[in-house]
């Protein structure tokens, strides 16, 4: 059976994830232990709240240096809500500037919307290709956010590496729903609570494990 780890950092109500991921049939572990996380097929790391705090909980079980040494041997990362903001440069809340893991390019900035936050079912936008949104590109997915990224990560990355895809969103301003890039994946909507839809999105990722 494929074994999954939620990383467990202190953020918030992460059960009804590792519910959603045992329900599509994976083995589901919530913990911080170094070895599990190295060791687990997937890493799913869920965030709620502020940038600032996920990144404080995430340094302290050390997190930034598991999650870089999986993706430096290709083992899968899936982020979740404030999960997919860190894995941009910066977050930009409340007057503060924080740092985030800096996988890809990218800030963290309050969406310039009439309402904020936004919160309920929205439309995406996948790329052709996508593997997470495989059978489910038409659906909407369920959103709880008042900040977002509204540049694209693949306009911003160079060499040779193949750039991530993309997937979009509209609240207000468009900003990015979705991550695919090789072992790292991130949606900026809550799978775990978008009905079956976002089970299938699951199912998905981790049919790639």
């Amino acid at each position: 059976m494929t074994r999954v780890v939620v990383l467990d950092h202190g953020s918030g109500n992460v059960r009804s994830a590792v519910r959603a991921l045992e329900r599509v049939g994976a083995s589901v572990e919530l913990t911080a232990d170094p070895g599990a996380v190295a060791e687990a097929d997937g890493l799913v790391v869920p965030g709620v709240g502020a940038f600032a705090a996920v990144m404080a909980g995430l340094r302290a079980v050390d997190a930034p240096r598991l999650i870089d040494r999986r993706l430096a041997g290709g083992r899968p990362v899936l982020g979740i809500c404030v999960g997919l903001q860190v894995m941009f440069t910066a977050g930009h809340e409340h007057g503060a500037d924080t740092p985030g893991l800096g996988e890809w390019e990218g800030d963290v900035v309050r969406l310039d919307a009439p309402v904020v936050p936004h919160m309920g079912w929205s439309e995406v936008r996948p790329p052709a290709g996508s593997a997470l949104f495989r059978g489910v590109e038409d659906q909407r997915f369920y959103f709880v956010h008042s900040y977002g990224v509204v540049t694209d990560p693949a306009a911003r990355s160079g060499g040779p590496l193949r750039p991530p895809l993309v997937t979009w969103a509209t609240h207000g301003v468009d900003f990015v729903a979705a991550v695919e890039n090789g072992a790292l994946a991130a949606t900026q909507f809550h799978p775990e609570k978008s009905g079956d839809a976002g089970a299938q999105l699951l199912a998905n990722w981790v049919a790639t494990l």
